[in-house]
């Protein structure tokens, strides 16, 4: 007999479904090395090692030369704990499953069947388990349900997805090889002029998303607003008070306005025309990830990174399909009808499952896009084994309405439109009633049927105007992008990939590159933005990280190869980082100037109520080396205002002003308790009240 088989997953709740959906008694046995867990299973009289990843292990690093060098374009492949610092744990991981590795003679990589799932498999076999990968197979699974997972391991393909790991590694080493040089070519050249290091980041795809985020605030700021005219009209009809519509939207001059004001106020108008028609909506497709995340923050605020997090969630607890895709179509393999008669077992889903499963067809409406790899999401049916807390709840629950909503009817609404004359002008009056809900009824609450019914109207009734008014309107600059509408246009663009795209816009907020929901440009956003278009227009071209990334979708089509992509993109980047290092100099010095703009920014606490001219700032004392605020007047000898801080922890100015006082007040973070505001005023009488602020 065999060693045994071991199965790699890409993390320890995955992990852990495997296993027991496989062990023959689905009581598989936890263990635990170097406190790293794995299970054991048997299966028809087969030894299964069932042991979890800890997402990427393994990491693109440059093969020579210091941290600062570049440019960097040798490059390999090495554990993370030598590679990153704070990796440290992934030394255990690798450590145990090399060990493990030994007591079998049949390996499976079950990792995310997607590109970063195939390429975490394919490093632990090559690395871990002693080029392994070459005799590997490989469990293709779009939920952790056991239905599904024991098909998958039964069905084990003989061998590792390629075409997806080849992809897969090339999107890590030109990602690294953008990222890493540029990064340095503009660090470097902070330190070098300035004497400080101080991170300014940017990348492949990160250039021409924050590029994106300042043209449009380019846009807002520029923009003069023109005034127009809108006309507000009510008119009473059959006892009831209804808006009246006027025939143009808006209207360019006061004069004309006002005309229509004088002419049609107070007068009689007749109906001429009243017509009716019948719309029919059909249901929504069903989710992929972009859509997901597009309709959690329509409903829920939920950032794109956020919503990938919870689904991922819900994903690793069974609930649902693997969220990292791209398709809206729902196979007849999902066995939809058998989720939805697993859903009519659920309370709070049963009867709406039970209109779905009296048809004697159920077919989803489906969209156009599609996936290779995983159908559309869906619930897997399953009823939850754990508390969800309420933010999984809340998108569980729209998935699960929008599986359903796909199989309904299309609905169907009346429209009304009512053409009313007054003294030569044209009005509108506007109804619409539901006549079959169809897919609303499955799609509620997060769907609205609103309904406006208009008393009955025939041509020929009189309508009196009891309000007609010129409103002054003024045009509006374009809305700034929220995550949500940003994630849409990367994809628009086809830049970054649906597992990648949120990660990109997180990182605008943590570069401090971008602030609020509504997101707005920094300066730091702006000035880096600025410098890279003056020194480098190439980082933040649009059409070369759509190039580039339609050519490494080839390599997943098997129709390019990792290598070729490679070296074209080396080829690429090279005379933008030897244009950078000639002009090292002058970038230094910009880029400095910024650096001591931002650090003085993040050092000031506000103006001096003090002397009421100066600045305070965060400061540190050149005998004692202790953290203080003092006043910038102090340096003049016009005002000695200062005030001592806590020591230990993180101080922030939190750029509001107490409500006791009115002073500045700063945001401490020290260990061992809870964050706290700090007002700076001695006097202040909310801690003479004793009040713990």
């Amino acid at each position: 007999m065999g060693k045994g088989v071991l199965i790699i997953a890409e993390k320890p709740d995955a992990a852990q479904r495997i296993a027991e959906a496989l062990d023959d008694r689905g009581k598989p046995k936890k263990s635990m090395r170097r406190g790293i867990p794995y299970f054991l299973a048997s299966r028809k009289g087969e030894s299964l090692i069932v042991v979890p990843a800890l997402g990427h292990l393994y990491t693109v690093c440059q093969a020579k030369g210091g941290r600062d060098d570049y440019p960097i374009f040798e490059i390999d492949w090495a554990p993370r704990y030598l590679a990153e610092r704070g990796a440290s744990q992934t030394k255990l991981w690798i450590e145990t499953i090399s060990e493990l590795s030994k007591e079998a003679d049949t390996f499976i990589s079950a990792c995310d069947f997607d590109i970063e799932g195939s390429l975490i498999g394919y490093n632990i076999l090559k690395y871990a388990c002693g080029e392994k990968d070459k005799e590997a197979k490989r469990m293709r699974f779009s939920t952790l349900t056991e239905r599904e997972l024991v098909k998958a391991y039964e069905n084990a393909s003989p061998q590792l997805d390629f075409p997806l790991i080849e992809a897969g590694r090339a999107r890590h080493e030109v990602d690294f090889i953008y990222g890493v040089n540029l990064t340095r070519a503009l660090t470097s050249a902070v330190a070098k002029e300035s004497g400080r290091y101080f991170t300014i980041s940017t990348g492949r795809v990160q250039g021409p998303t924050l590029h994106f985020v300042v043209e449009r605030e380019k846009e807002i700021l520029s923009f003069v607003p023109t005034p127009y005219w809108k006309i507000d009209a009510m008119v009473k009809v059959s006892g009831r008070s209804l808006e009246a519509l006027y025939e143009k939207d808006r209207i360019e001059t006061f004069g004309e306005a006002q005309e229509v004001v004088e002419k049609c106020g107070g007068k009689i108008g007749l109906i001429k025309d009243v017509r009716t028609r019948r719309i029919a909506q059909a249901p929504p497709t069903p989710f992929n990830i972009g859509d997901l995340q597009a309709e959690a923050y329509r409903l829920f605020g939920f950032t794109p990174l956020r919503t990938l997090g919870i689904a991922e969630a819900l994903y690793l607890s069974a609930l649902i399909s693997y969220p990292r895709t791209s398709s809206q179509k729902l196979p007849a393999t999902i066995d939809s009808r058998g989720i939805l008669e697993a859903l009519a077992q659920m309370p709070d889903y049963k009867a709406l499952a039970q209109q779905l499963l009296s048809k004697e067809r159920i077919l989803p409406h489906e969209g156009e896009k599609e996936d290779s790899a995983h159908p559309a999401i869906y619930p897997t049916g399953k009823a939850p084994d754990r508390e969800l807390n309420p933010s999984e709840k809340k998108l569980y629950d729209l998935i699960v309405k929008r599986f359903m909503a796909t199989f309904a009817e299309e609905s169907l609404r009346e429209s009304l439109r009512v053409e009313i004359e007054n003294s030569g002008y044209k009005f509108f009056l506007q109804g619409s009633r539901i006549l079959e809900e169809g897919w609303l009824r499955f799609y509620r609450p997060y769907v609205k049927g609103e309904e406006k019914i208009l008393p009955p109207l025939k041509v020929g009734q009189e309508v009196l105007f009891i309000k007609v008014e010129a409103l002054e309107k003024f045009t509006e600059p374009p809305p700034r992008f929220n995550p949500s509408s940003l994630l849409r246009l990367m994809e628009d663009w086809q830049i970054g990939t649906k597992a990648t795209r949120a990660e990109i816009i997180d990182t605008l907020y943590k570069r401090n590159y971008v602030r609020d929901e509504r997101m707005a440009a920094t300066e730091l956003g702006f000035d880096v933005d600025e410098v890279l278009g003056k020194f480098s227009p190439a980082i933040i071209s649009v059409d070369m990280t759509r190039e580039l990334e339609s050519r490494m979708d080839a390599i997943e089509k098997g129709l390019e190869t990792r290598e070729k992509v490679l070296a074209e993109a080396i080829d690429r980047i090279k005379p933008v980082l030897e244009e950078l290092k000639a002009r090292e100099r002058e970038l230094g010095e910009q880029l400095s100037l910024i650096v001591r703009k931002v650090l003085q920014q993040q050092r000031s606490v506000g103006a001096c109520p003090v002397c009421g001219t100066g600045t305070l700032f965060i400061l540190r004392s050149r005998r004692t080396g202790k953290r203080f605020v003092g006043c910038s007047n102090f340096f003049k000898g016009l005002c000695k205002a200062s005030f001592p801080l806590p020591q230990r922890g993180t101080i922030k100015p939190t750029g509001d002003a107490c409500q006791g006082c009115g002073w500045p007040t700063l945001g401490v973070k020290a260990l061992g308790r809870r964050p706290w505001i700090l007002c700076l005023n001695p006097s202040c009488p909310k801690k003479a009240g004793g009040e713990d602020r």
